[in-house]
């Protein structure tokens, strides 16, 4: 990744920041987005003195249209150009179906697909300027979750989400693949990440990866290595592809009532209205 210019959304915290950190030890040039998690947001950019690159954090609230925008081009002119666009930003919501109310449903959409939509657009025209052949002028990684592909209730809308960033990943790759523009994405599974300690008091991380088949819940970590890959020479024949990344969830066949207990859990505090 030597010189590539990338920009992570949503990397102030979690598997953002983490995809964000491997980027730069592998030599890359990032831009930084963050909503509400500057701290974070910081501390990646504080890495890039030490290692001779270049980094700046970015402020956009993702349900603003114009910041979403604005951050394209924001991001585009600090690094000199774009090659590489992880689009990881999103907010999670669980209620009971009933229970949604319709500034919930747009505000998780808004931010999980409208921007997601509209920031890869306004990146597209820095990609297409690279130089380099009609396959290699740039890479979209978007990252899903394994909400899109197996059911949990009371996530409606999120898991919703989550499917339509796979549709929309198969559907651009076949549009942009002419164009030289690579477009995959990643479904992680259960990954440790700071949410889940503020959605619910009793998180447990060791007891959680006993569900799991590898015995272990994910880190960030294990997911940007996944993007590296994608965003790679050695990742060039895959395209509109969305890759499960669970520790082997989705590989058994599970018979709970789990279905039947509402979860205690409340993720949205801080980003969904009323939540």
């Amino acid at each position: 990744m030597k010189g590539k210019r990338v920009l992570v959304t949503g990397a102030g915290t979690g598997i953002g920041q983490g995809i964000a950190q491997a980027f730069m030890d592998e030599g890359a040039d990032v831009a930084v987005h963050y909503s509400h998690s500057e701290k974070g947001a910081l501390e990646i950019v504080a890495r890039a003195d030490g290692l001779g690159l270049k980094a700046r954090a970015f402020k956009a609230d993702f349900t603003r249209i114009e910041e979403v925008k604005g951050l394209a081009g924001e991001a585009v002119r600090f690094l000199g150009g774009l090659d590489i666009l992880v689009n990881n930003s999103g907010i999670s919501l669980n209620l009971p179906f009933e229970r949604v109310a319709p500034e919930q449903f747009d505000t998780v959409y808004n931010v999980n697909i409208r921007a997601m939509f509209f920031l890869t657009q306004s990146c597209l025209g820095p990609m297409l300027e690279n130089p380099g052949s009609d396959r290699a002028r740039g890479v979209v990684i978007n990252i899903s979750s394994l909400h899109g592909f197996r059911a949990m209730a009371g996530y409606t809308v999120y898991s919703s989400t989550k499917g339509a960033i796979a549709a929309f990943t198969r559907t651009l790759a076949i549009e942009l693949a002419p164009k030289g523009i690579r477009v995959n994405a990643i479904a992680p599974g259960a990954v440790e990440v700071e949410g889940h300690y503020k959605a619910d008091e009793n998180y447990d991380p060791v007891a959680k990866g006993r569900l799991i088949p590898a015995g272990f819940e994910g880190q960030p970590s294990d997911i940007a290595g996944v993007a590296l890959f994608l965003a790679s020479e050695e990742a060039r024949y895959i395209v509109g592809q969305t890759l499960i990344v669970d520790g082997g969830s989705t590989a058994f066949w599970c018979l709970t009532d789990a279905f039947r207990k509402p979860s205690s859990m409340r993720y949205g505090i801080g980003y969904v209205p009323g939540i």
